[in-house]
């Protein structure tokens, strides 16, 4: 049997097993089966195209033959379908030998924005990024969840911690690691002066309870009261949470949930997520030495993107490339970006 017989029976075969009841009932399974089936379709969907494409070369070729006073005509066809030809392998290729994800594109993935140089300017700059961020990832179908946030009076962010879920969110924001800089008038600002200012963004994939144990006793848990603007409460009872592990010293706090167990089980995320991010880095040289290395204090000349408002422009430093329209770009229109970046860096 060829391959095309091949794959033809297995689809067959998917197609009788995704009916069986006890198929539908195992979520696991349906939608095991049902991935591979969608592959199969596709593949022979392609093996069709290409065979009535082959059937077209070889006419056009016969009549090139001929008719020398279409051979012009003819070889601009030939050409044609042989792109066409091309394009249609490479993707049967593709769906039939996927490239394997790395571990971390599969997984979700916590979003630390802190305010660095600039004050209130910093502040609401770290809300805009946060405000990109979460439009970007709704393009992509992602869901973003608030883990815990500092509020500034003007309605900005001194710190901001999230969640993004949703398949390959990772390799969509996994540049995005390091300190961004604006460059804009402020409206407060009478004399026109640019002011600059500088937000801290970490990327980190969220850990497995599988790939880290943390042992209790390692941990010194407190249960506080929700904070507001400038540390008035507004939650009396004890439902924030912080978390202190006490080998490294990292902490986590967490007060975006409505109960103590909630606001619990996502500082343990960020917490396990924290303490991996470490330990991968000790191990791993390319990685960064430490948390810190991606947080940085984000002073001016750690930058990786300017987003230059006067100018209309946003420049990635790490590409040495501009990119214009910065009203759509903070609206979250980051794909060229993102593509650009995972030509540009993914390759290095």
């Amino acid at each position: 049997m060829t391959d095309e017989q091949n794959l033809q029976k297995e689809y067959d075969e998917l197609e009788l097993i995704l009916q069986k009841p006890q198929t539908i009932s195992d979520k696991t399974k349906l939608k095991q089966f049902s991935g591979r089936f969608a592959i199969l379709q596709k593949v022979l969907a392609n093996y069709k195209e290409l065979s009535k494409i082959n059937t077209e070369i070889a006419e056009t070729t016969e009549l090139m033959k001929n008719s020398p006073e279409l051979a012009e005509v003819c070889q601009t066809e030939l050409e044609k379908l042989a792109n066409l030809k091309n394009q249609i392998e490479q993707d049967t290729n593709s769906l039939l030998n996927p490239k394997p994800l790395d571990t971390e594109d599969k997984k979700n993935i916590i979003i630390e924005i802190r305010a660095g140089v600039g004050g209130d300017e910093a502040s609401l700059f770290a809300a805009e990024l946060f405000s990109m961020y979460s439009q970007f990832a709704l393009k992509n179908n992602f869901k973003t969840h608030i883990i815990n946030s500092s509020k500034t009076s003007l309605g900005g962010f001194k710190e901001i911690i999230f969640e993004i879920s949703g398949d390959q969110a990772y390799s969509k924001f996994q540049f995005e690691s390091g300190v961004h800089r604006i460059q804009r008038v402020p409206d407060t600002e009478k004399s026109g002066r640019i002011h600059t200012s500088t937000v801290s963004v970490a990327v980190l994939p969220v850990a497995l309870e599988t790939e880290l144990i943390i042992n209790p006793s390692d941990l010194k848990i407190e249960a506080t009261t929700a904070g507001g603007h400038g540390g008035q409460s507004v939650n009396t009872t004890y439902s924030a949470i912080r978390i202190v592990h006490i080998p490294t010293g990292v902490e986590v706090q967490c007060q975006d949930e409505r109960n103590f167990q909630q606001n619990k089980e996502r500082a343990m995320k960020v917490l396990r997520t924290r303490l991996l991010d470490l330990k991968t880095a000790k191990e791993k040289d390319q990685r960064d030495q430490d948390r810190k290395s991606q947080i940085g204090n984000a002073d001016r000349s750690e930058k990786i993107r300017t987003y230059n408002v006067p100018q209309d422009r946003l420049t990635d430093h790490r590409i040495k490339k501009n990119f214009y329209n910065l009203e759509k770009i903070l609206k979250g229109d980051l794909e060229n970006i993102v593509e650009a970046l995972l030509s540009g860096l993914a390759t290095k």
